[in-house]
């Protein structure tokens, strides 16, 4: 019968391989960051999507497969943890500020002020010590810049509500409301797990054709926005589905 430990008490190499596989596949996202930066600096929006886009996706499955792989026992030498938030921080926060710079979505004159807000709210943000509470959920808006900077992007609205939006998002870092972990949470978990899967696939779908876009896919995206700060806001009673 195969066993997880050889009979020497050695960890499964196999095991090993997978766990460590996992963290590789984690850390391509530093990859993905370093290609949208120098997107950014072209002007090339198209591509910067598709490298935030594969970040996203790999930020998204990396955790799911580090539990499946159990990274803490066959891989324990590397701290996951600190690599997800080293390079959440990178593709959650600097791209973004630097698409900020670039873009022209802000005023003349207030695009460093952007960047330079959301670099310093996150760094508290990242940094505090119940930023993801026990029980699945950030505290404080939690640093969707990249989500943010998108939207900018394909609403293409003024410049000066988009700085308006920008600087509400920094204060609400601030403010101790516990948002969801859509993935973690444990509360309507598989409602919210459709609703999370199905906005990440229209919203893809949608992105890939930008600048041809259908208007339609940002606005019905705003159904789930909605759906999370509300399930985010409301007083939990159960663990049910």
């Amino acid at each position: 019968m195969t066993t997880s430990v050889s009979t020497e008490g050695k960890l499964n190499p196999v095991r090993v391989a997978l766990a460590w596989g996992v963290h590789l596949f984690t850390a391509t996202g530093a990859i993905w960051g370093l290609l949208a930066m120098l997107a950014i600096f072209e002007h090339d929006w198209r591509a910067m999507i598709l490298w935030m886009v594969i970040a996203m996706l790999v930020d998204g499955f990396d955790g799911m497969l580090a539990r499946w792989a159990d990274v803490k026992k066959y891989a324990n030498g590397i701290d996951g943890a600190l690599l997800d938030n080293i390079l959440d921080y990178l593709n959650y926060v600097v791209v973004p500020a630097l698409f900020l710079v670039e873009a022209g979505v802000l005023p003349s004159g207030f695009q460093m002020v952007g960047a330079f807000s959301i670099l310093i709210t996150s760094a508290y943000q990242f940094t505090q010590t119940d930023a993801k509470t026990d029980d699945h959920h950030f505290k404080g808006f939690p640093s969707y810049w990249n989500v943010a900077a998108l939207y900018m992007l394909l609403m293409n609205l003024p410049q000066w509500v988009n700085f308006g939006f920008l600087m509400l998002f920094n204060v609400m870092v601030f403010i101790p409301v516990k948002y969801i972990y859509p993935t973690r949470n444990t509360y309507l978990r598989t409602l919210t797990l459709v609703f999370t899967y199905l906005y990440g696939a229209i919203g893809i779908w949608g992105l890939i054709q930008y600048p041809d876009h259908p208007k339609w896919v940002v606005w019905i995206t705003f159904l789930y926005i909605a759906y999370y700060i509300v399930l985010s806001l409301i007083p939990k009673k159960s663990n049910a589905n």
